[in-house]
């Protein structure tokens, strides 16, 4: 397909594309001419992956890059999807969280490590997730509202259960452009449904026991 055709398939401005191709973010064509060339499926696959990594992700060129050379270099699910997810901004913070070794032992540290341990959760120490979770539960600390150890596992035990949904929604994708694709609308797109279905949960909840119910 040509230039104008991409697209109008995948909803990307023109000039976008070429921006792209200059960034070295898409491959190039297969030259037809001087100036023209033919795109494939695998074109408009890859401006699907930058579309939702850009504009769903939030990430800038350069980091959309590292995201693009990680995937081609991934083997199977836990690579692509760990490319994914280690790049999106976690939770809480403005952007990705470095993670050039593990969290130090001692205080919020300690405890999650043992959480995980608990869990028997198979998580590096150096995850930024780990340092995330960290931080937030010092940040409680500070504002005298941290969740006791038997409260955190339960809702570990929570999200343990909405990650095997998650993952249920890749079962059969094996190319890891499409899980790519798949793991950023998982992260940056469901993981806000789950919360506002939080919120609607606790407003029912929260009604419930005003009207003097039991909150069953």
């Amino acid at each position: 397909m040509k230039i104008s055709e991409l697209s109008r398939q995948t909803g990307v401005p023109v000039a976008s594309i070429k921006y792209f191709l200059r960034q070295g973010l898409l491959p190039a064509g297969r030259a037809t001419a001087a100036t023209l060339a033919e795109y494939g499926e695998e074109h408009a696959q890859r401006l699907r992956l930058i579309k939702a990594l850009t504009t769903l992700g939030g990430l800038s060129i350069a980091a959309t890059r590292d995201v693009l050379g990680a995937v081609d270099q991934a083997h199977g699910v836990e690579g692509a999807l760990g490319a994914v997810s280690y790049a999106l901004p976690v939770p809480g913070t403005a952007q990705p969280v470095e993670s050039p070794g593990e969290v130090a032992e001692g205080g919020e540290g300690a405890e999650v490590a043992e959480l995980l341990a608990a869990l028997e959760w198979q998580v590096p120490g150096t995850s930024p997730h780990v340092k995330g979770l960290t931080a937030a539960l010092k940040e409680l600390r500070r504002l005298d509202a941290q969740y006791a150890p038997g409260e955190l596992a339960a809702y570990a035990r929570l999200a343990e259960s909405v990650a095997r949904l998650d993952l249920e929604r890749a079962v059969g994708i094996d190319d890891p452009v499409s899980l790519a694709e798949r793991a950023v609308v998982v992260l940056a797109v469901c993981a806000p449904v789950f919360e506002l279905l939080r919120r609607l949960a606790q407003e029912d909840q929260v009604r419930r026991r005003v009207a003097g119910g039991d909150g069953a």
